[in-house]
């Protein structure tokens, strides 16, 4: 392995193939991070972002990898290290939205165990095993783990009540990593995206488009998967290191009280 002075930083970007996940994984390229990326799926959209990655004169690698399924996040991890040497940043990503939008009254067991085991269940895992990797490093350098959440955290949609519900989880989540791993210089924040126009959102962008024109969001507009990498690359490099816990909303106004 080589020495800290000479090692590249290094990220891991779940869920990074596509969407939000895409933009992350670019902006970290362009501030100097060799970008690793997993996914469920392994396709065309795979490829464009590991030459995206690669075009800020980065290098990239993706895994293929199911985070519902914990028992895999040991070898994701194993197979990161082996490429990167190291891992300066993780980004929790990943996550799927509710199989079907309807009455709450309707969610079944399945789906409500299907999105948690993704959002939740998975994220708290892949959190913890790169937590126990980073406090075994200590490497002299900016470190970060960042948790892409949703505005679904605090603001209720009945119809989508599991994937709420999971969300829901994660600012908690922020807050306990961040005081566990506050001794050793390692911030954690949350990230909490609004409305963002993404490969998730088409199926019911006309729905939103109508919202706006109602004045849904103060910015009246959509966020942009750009919009949230910015974030996330300003809390990656370590100059907001003190405001470990901190949540960051790229909602546009969406998420603040008013009347």
């Amino acid at each position: 392995m080589l020495d800290d002075a000479m090692q590249p930083l290094a990220a891991l970007v779940t869920g990074g193939r596509r969407g939000i996940g895409r933009a992350i994984a670019v902006e970290l390229a362009s501030r100097g991070y060799d970008v690793a990326i997993t996914d469920v799926v392994d396709d065309e959209d795979t490829a464009l972002t590991l030459r995206a990655i690669e075009d800020q004169g980065r290098r990239s690698l993706f895994v293929q990898a199911n985070l519902q399924d914990v028992a895999s996040h040991t070898r994701v991890l194993e197979r990161v290290l082996a490429w990167c040497g190291d891992l300066d940043c993780l980004v929790n990503n990943a996550g799927i939205g509710s199989p079907a939008r309807g009455d709450l009254l309707d969610v079944t067991p399945e789906a409500f165990d299907t999105v948690l085991g993704v959002n939740l269940r998975g994220t708290f895992f892949m959190t913890q095993a790169v937590a126990r990797h980073m406090l075994s490093a200590e490497p002299d350098r900016p470190r970060a783990i960042i948790t892409v959440s949703s505005v679904s955290a605090t603001m209720a949609s009945p119809e989508r009540a599991e994937y709420c519900l999971s969300k829901s989880a994660l600012p908690m989540m922020t807050k306990l990593f961040a005081l566990r791993l506050a001794h050793a210089g390692i911030p954690v924040f949350e990230v909490r995206p609004g409305i963002i126009r993404t490969p998730m959102t088409e199926a019911v962008a006309q729905k939103y488009e109508a919202r706006f024109k109602e004045g849904l969001v103060p910015m009246n507009r959509w966020g942009e998967a750009d919009d949230v990498a910015k974030a996330v690359g300003q809390l990656a490099g370590g100059a907001l290191q003190f405001a470990t816990g901190s949540v960051l909303q790229v909602d546009g106004g969406l998420s603040i009280s008013a009347f």
